[in-house]
């Protein structure tokens, strides 16, 4: 199994029917949730914010093709009937569902296909890799792949499944994240733990640089594995959470490239957070990557405009990794060979390193290059 149903206690499924997907996952356990920090945000965001409070989840139900946002009073009494029916159909407390909806918004649900699709879903829950397959495929939207992501620790185990293609910018972008651990851990610990996780992984995610209505990760601990440290299931978590970021940067809109970038040497970790997302965030650095154009200026420029005090003339810079790592600025000094930097960016991955010798405070940021295809596809989203 790639991820979910790997761990204790989970099952899953799911159905798409064209643009239309329904997903749900039974998982019994303690409980932690974040979400999107735009002030338009969709009614399951409030109704989660809510339920979240008492630190239980039972399942999950997630919707995709309507994101069921701007829709006022109707969208929020929707979102509780999304509840209700799925607690009805798996005959749990609906208090204890997780909901999430993504798609278009403005739109309002259509409860009939809701309906009809989680009562197909509800009698066929397993665990299985088929079946978290079809969970996985039900919440996509522009996505073109799948994500799923397992850490193994020993003797238990953190995975997840998350979608996220577009409208992707930090502090979380348009994404479901479903993440669940076979540990035993306190509500208010998981709860600690995936809020420093999301800062340092989805929320330093870019595609677009649009903040979504829609964003949520939930995480359900179903504790059967036993008790396990703090110390040990935070950089479980964090790999995990990672591995799906990563997939989600790689997997933007009309994107051909994923981008990474790390800082050393700022002020502090905040500090260094705020350049390397206003990098990955660049239009001229995104459509750069693209054309494979290594314009070393227009990454140093990026990094001057996110905030942070710095000297100019002691940073360094450079492109790829390992043996094939191209110096690009040396302590303020240009010292680029245009050839072996074009040809470090012909991969699906470009890497950048900063180091601004200023501090000891260090962070990584992804992106991936923006291409025609991204005005394509947003061009023609609703019609």
């Amino acid at each position: 199994m790639r991820s979910i149903c790997a761990v204790e206690g989970v099952r899953a499924g799911g159905i798409k029917e064209r643009k239309y997907g329904l997903a749900l996952i039974r998982a019994e356990g303690t409980a932690a949730g974040v979400f999107t920090s735009n002030r338009v945000r969709a009614p399951c965001i409030d109704l989660m914010k809510k339920q979240i409070a008492s630190g239980t989840l039972e399942a999950v139900i997630a919707n995709s093709g309507c994101a069921n946002a701007y829709t006022g009073p109707r969208g929020y009494t929707d979102a509780e009937w999304m509840g209700i029916l799925a607690g009805e159909t798996l005959g749990i407390d609906p208090e204890h569902v997780g909901v999430a909806s993504t798609g278009v918004i403005g739109r309002y649900l259509d409860r009939l296909i809701i309906e009809r699709q989680c009562r197909s879903v509800a009698p066929r829950l397993e665990r299985s890799e088929n079946a978290e397959e079809q969970a996985a495929q039900a919440i996509m939207t522009t996505d073109l792949v799948q994500k799923h992501a397992l850490t193994e620790r020993g003797r238990f185990r953190v995975a997840g499944i998350c979608k996220g293609s577009g409208m992707i910018a930090p502090r979380m972008g348009t994404m479901l994240a479903f993440l669940y651990t076979d540990a035993e851990v306190d509500a208010s610990t998981l709860q600690k733990l995936l809020r420093r996780v999301t800062r340092r992984t989805f929320n330093r995610v870019v595609v677009d640089g649009d903040m979504s209505t829609n964003d949520i990760a939930l995480c359900t601990a179903t504790g059967e594995s036993g008790r396990v440290n703090e110390g040990n299931l935070e950089p479980a978590l964090g790999e995990c959470c990672r591995s799906l970021a990563m997939q989600i940067a790689a997997d933007g809109e009309g994107a051909t490239k994923l981008i990474e970038v790390r800082v050393h040497g700022a002020p502090d970790e905040e500090s260094a957070d705020a350049i390397a997302r206003a990098i990955v965030t660049s239009p001229l650095v995104k459509t750069a990557v693209y054309g494979e154009d290594p314009n070393w200026g227009r990454v140093v420029a990026a990094a001057g405009f996110a905030g942070v005090e710095f000297d100019p003339y002691r940073i360094s810079l450079s492109i790829g990794e390992e043996e094939g790592k191209v110096p690009l600025v040396d302590r303020g000094a240009i010292v680029v060979d245009l050839s072996k930097a074009k040809q470090a960016m012909q991969g699906k991955q470009v890497v950048f390193e900063l180091v601004l010798e200023e501090g000891s405070g260090q962070a990584t940021a992804w992106g991936c290059d923006l291409t025609e295809g991204y005005v394509k596809i947003n061009g023609r989203y609703t019609t």
